[in-house]
């Protein structure tokens, strides 16, 4: 069995991320808002504020 010759040369790993980046953009953030402290967040002042927060945006509010 003859092994068949790559003309190209051998790409480096960040040649590679770049070309990947061109071709897909950039899937995953560096951070998410999990990982953020968030400015905005405040804890629920009642139980039906927790509650009214689990509810999916699909099922309206």
């Amino acid at each position: 069995m003859s092994e068949q010759h790559d003309p190209r040369p051998a790409e480096s790993e960040w040649e590679r991320k770049r070309r990947l980046a061109r071709i897909f953009g950039d899937v995953l953030p560096e951070s998410t808002s999990d990982d953020r402290d968030e400015a905005g967040a405040r804890e629920p002042q009642s139980s039906d504020d927790w509650l009214k927060a689990q509810v999916p945006p699909h099922h309206g509010g």
